[in-house]
């Protein structure tokens, strides 16, 4: 098989890369965005919140959820769900760091 098998990279790489993967469609930055907004644990009012079906809406949450990048918590017969913080905190200190590293190096290429 080729060179993207998982264990082929650090740890640090894989979780970065999931969690970019799991950010990679519009709904659920969408999502993201209006758990932002809301700045609550949101139960129902998603599917409201989108064009899409609400298994479609189901299918992006749980992407999300097993990315990491939300948390969901049952209550009653619905879901709860809200953004994890420490999971946000990793991109950001991901883009952090290599922009620092290319503002260091003041890279002329291209």
């Amino acid at each position: 098989m080729g060179a993207t098998k998982t264990e082929h990279f650090t740890d640090k790489q894989n979780a970065i890369a999931t969690l970019a993967k799991a950010l990679g469609h519009p709904a659920r930055i969408a999502i993201l965005e209006y758990l932002i907004k809301a700045d609550a644990c949101i139960c129902g009012d998603i599917v409201n919140e989108l064009p899409l079906a609400q298994p479609t809406v189901s299918q992006h949450l749980k992407e999300l959820k097993n990315a990491g990048l939300i948390k969901g918590e049952i209550t009653g017969n619905a879901i709860c769900y809200c953004i994890d913080q420490k999971a946000l905190e990793t991109i950001q200190n991901y883009f952090t760091n290599i922009t620092a590293k290319l503002n260091k190096k003041k890279n002329k290429c291209c």
